[in-house]
């Protein structure tokens, strides 16, 4: 008889509007369900995350649904039964939520979770994610149990393992990648270059909002709206570029987070540019992606469905989560956080659009590096089954 296992997926999501999140659950559910699967084990899931109003991309015969708001959190019969009921707990933290520069209200929820489940006894992984940053001393107080306390901690890149060897040297650290590099699609190569260029522009809308708004929170060297505008506009006006503006976070509840209203904005000042139709999941996205011949990003989740696709891609760093993931896979060609003005990050950008076949080239180099990684996480996942079934 087939072994049954309890996987709670904390922080992932079956419908959020950030595909990046999307992107997440669907890789991670794969990888896990492939490791116990090949282990004998038959995985029922549970995913822990916020209570979310979109149609919802993840079947309920792959992952049943429970949502996290404070009563739940508050409750002796709410998170704190549920997270008992499972027999482990993989934590993705939304990728890169379990850090200060969302503000106290989202690390608080994170945090707590955490706790809870290594309070309740349930071996705790954190699934490959950036590790903070955590500058400010109360944020790092309240991390380093968190950490401590997972059976391991796996950082999607080399930054955020060297971040967690700093602040909980006893953690259990592990390197790997996104999982998303992992996520399934339909590729859409062929389609390149018919009858133009066609290039992708995802406009991030958090950006957008913060850089017209003059708060600039990410503390972005030059001014993200005028570079978009600037980018749409000599793109827009080539007769050999087709321009497509691609959104990748969309937030109803929220408009200053939310890529679509800025894209149909963008749409409108532009009028020969294509206004992609709002994607149905992360699969659908990454592969309307790979159809395209460059890709120009803020969103990190639609520029690794650009890398592992093979559609060439500059991102746009707002945080280190960028240049400690591609660094570490060794891909130069992304606009810094810091450094560039406007008129040098245009001009980066469009030297990238020229040099398209030095970027596959670098990005197939890249793509070697991410199966191993990815080996690394699979091997902690066994591991953790192992230990989780011998007990059960």
């Amino acid at each position: 008889m087939t072994k049954g296992l309890r996987v709670g997926l904390l922080w992932h999501s079956p419908s959020s509007g950030n595909l990046g999140v999307g992107a997440l659950t669907l890789a991670n559910l794969a990888i896990a369900r492939d490791v116990a699967r090949e282990m004998g084990l038959d995985p029922r899931f549970t995913i822990l995350g916020m209570r979310e109003q979109n149609a919802p991309y993840v079947a309920e015969s792959d992952a049943t649904h429970y949502p996290i708001d404070t009563r739940v959190l508050l409750s002796p019969s709410g998170f704190w039964s549920e997270v008992g009921a499972q027999d482990c707990i993989l934590d993705i933290g939304a990728g890169d939520s379990f850090a200060e520069i969302y503000g106290p209200k989202r690390f608080g929820f994170l945090w707590l979770t955490k706790m809870m489940a290594i309070a309740r006894g349930r071996p705790l992984v954190l699934s490959p994610q950036t590790i903070g940053p955590f500058t400010k001393a109360v944020y790092r107080v309240l991390a380093r149990p968190a950490l401590n306390g997972a059976r391991a901690v796996v950082a999607r890149d080399e930054m955020s393992l060297q971040a967690l060897a700093e602040l909980a040297p006893r953690a259990n650290g592990v390197l790997s990648v996104d999982v998303a590099f992992a996520l399934p699609f339909e590729d859409r190569s062929a389609q390149r270059g018919r009858p133009r260029l066609r290039v992708g522009v995802n406009v991030s809308g958090l950006l957008f909002n913060e850089a017209e708004s003059s708060r600039n929170r990410f503390g972005l060297g030059f001014n993200y709206a005028q570079l978009m505008r600037g980018l749409i506009g000599e793109l827009a006006a080539r007769s050999d570029v087709e321009v497509n503006l691609v959104t990748h976070a969309l937030h109803a509840s929220d408009p200053w987070d939310d890529d679509g209203r800025v894209a149909d904005r963008l749409a409108v000042e532009f009028p020969g540019v294509i206004r992609v139709p709002d994607f149905a999941g992360p699969s659908d996205a990454k592969s309307f992606i790979s159809g395209l011949d460059f890709l120009v990003a803020a969103r990190m989740h639609a520029c690794i469905a650009a890398y592992s696709s093979g559609t060439p891609v500059v991102p746009v760093a707002y945080s280190r989560k960028f240049t400690g993931l591609f660094g570490m896979l060794g891909y130069r060609w992304l606009v810094p956080v810091q450094g560039f003005s406007v008129a040098e990050a245009h001009a980066y950008v469009m030297n990238g659009l020229e040099c398209r076949a030095e970027l596959a080239a670098d990005m197939a180099n890249g793509m070697k590096k991410v199966g191993a990684l990815l080996d690394a996480y699979r091997a902690e996942l066994r591991a953790l089954f192992t230990s989780v079934a011998g007990n059960s």
